[in-house]
């Protein structure tokens, strides 16, 4: 009787069970299932759990702790589980967001397996390092991993999406680090200083380079503040280089280092030094805020005072304004003056090249050159007249030309004009170059004159 009850007992307790498990749907089920494997959602293990159908894949979300200093980074997985194997990788997000960093540490990327409902699914696990930059609350939305996995039925492919609800994490600066500013949290932090020349015994010409070196622990090498802020020192040039960072991750330590360098260029004489660098950081180890600093950097230069120089370049930059000012002040005057005598040359100039046989000649080959008879002959009536000697147009040559271009436009003769206007040319050059270069003949008679005999 006793065995009999103990098996309805047992009977009802497993009907009830299938009724919850069930009830609520595929999805719902699923999800009690993750549940009852792992415990209730915020535990160790499964903040969201997601699934399309009780049978398919799972998503497994693990963020213990969601509160950190600015800068130490947060750890968060995503585990994936299917009943059967992944043909492919899955695909999964990439988390950006302002002001965190989000980083994949060494082997972040593992296999894994666990037992679900009595079987043993197969799975992958991401492990993500989360890090806000700045003091706030953050909250990343729901985010999809894309899984590929083997059907238990048909073993063909099957991708489906998995959705984590939001995520949620905040940065909190500790009240005793609240003053710092910029705020700057490691588990050891180091300066180091080097120095290349003698800065106290430089000559005009002469260099030294400062290189300052910080080493952080527990946070990356991008928290480091400016090591150098740019200094004035008499007499002395600085060129600084491009700061240099380099980070490592030795089993999820991270350490950062930064690299600072300045090149001091002497150029006349003075001293002064380049400030001392001084930064204050937050232990996490001890809870407490401590300082580390390396030494100023004194600088003597032997030569002329820097202010001499400057006021002996500042003269002669005056003087020489000066004189730029007065030579344009003169030569101003100058056009102002000249402009009336120039203008009226000018107008000289042209008056008399209008009355020339050489303006006259221009006017008569642009004439030729358009083969324009209705200017022809008044161009060349003006360059007889300009030309001064015997008529040009009696010249058998142009007498000959003319008349085959005028027989050729308005005669019966066809043809031939272009070859009649080119004749013209070449006569016309012909008789002006006979015309300029003509011997003078003398006014005075011979002084021996001959006589015919009687």
């Amino acid at each position: 009787m006793r065995e009999l009850l103990a098996k309805a007992l047992i009977a009802t307790g497993t009907l009830l069970a299938a009724v919850l498990l069930y009830g609520a749907g595929p999805l719902g089920g699923a999800v009690a299932l993750a549940q009852s494997i792992n415990g209730p959602p915020g535990g160790q293990r499964g903040a969201e759990e997601r699934t399309p159908a009780a049978d398919g894949p799972i998503l497994w979300m693990s963020f213990e702790d969601t509160v950190t200093v600015p800068g130490q980074p947060l750890s968060l997985r995503l585990t994936v589980l299917v009943p059967t194997f992944m043909p492919k990788p899955p695909v999964w997000p990439s988390l950006e967001t302002p002001n965190v960093l989000v980083r994949l540490p060494e082997r972040s990327t593992s296999p894994t397996s666990e037992r679900v409902n009595g079987e043993t699914w197969s799975g992958v696990t991401r492990r993500y390092s989360i890090t806000p930059m700045v003091a706030g609350d953050f909250a990343l939305p729901p985010q999809d991993v894309v899984v590929t996995f083997a059907d238990p039925n048909t073993n063909a492919p099957v991708e489906a999406t998995l959705t984590t609800g939001p995520i949620r994490f905040s940065g909190v600066v500790p009240e005793q680090a609240k003053a710092l500013d910029p705020f700057l949290a490691a588990t050891h932090f180091t300066l180091e200083q080097s120095i290349d020349g003698e800065p106290g015994a430089m000559t005009p010409g002469d260099s030294v380079t400062r290189t300052v070196t910080a080493r952080i622990e527990g946070a990356p090498s991008m928290f480091i503040p400016d090591l150098l802020p740019p200094a004035e020192v008499s007499g002395v040039a600085a060129y600084p280089a491009e700061p240099f960072t380099t980070d490592t991750d030795n089993r999820g330590t991270v350490t950062g280092v930064r690299t600072e360098r300045v090149t001091y260029v002497a150029e006349s004489g003075g001293q002064g030094e380049a400030p001392a660098v001084t930064i204050a950081w937050y232990n996490l180890a001890s809870k407490t805020i401590e300082t580390t600093s390396v030494d100023p950097l004194a600088i003597v230069v032997d030569g002329p005072p820097a202010q001499q120089a400057e006021r002996t370049n500042w003269r002669l930059g005056a003087i020489i304004a000066a004189l730029a000012i007065a030579a344009l002040g003169l030569a101003v005057l100058v056009v102002r003056r000249a402009t009336p005598a120039v203008r009226r040359r000018l107008s000289a100039w042209h008056a008399h090249r209008r009355v020339s046989e050489g303006y006259a000649w221009g006017r008569l080959k642009s004439a030729v050159a358009r083969r324009d008879a209705a200017t022809l002959y008044g161009a060349l009536e003006l360059w007889v007249d300009r030309i001064g000697a015997c008529d040009p147009m009696r010249r058998p040559d142009v007498e000959a030309a003319l008349l085959a271009i005028g027989a050729a436009r308005y005669g019966s003769a066809a043809g031939g004009e272009d070859n009649s206007w080119r004749a013209l040319s070449r006569a016309l050059a012909t008789a002006r170059h006979d015309a300029l270069h003509r011997p003078e003949r003398s006014a005075l008679p011979p002084l021996n004159p001959t006589h015919a005999p009687l």
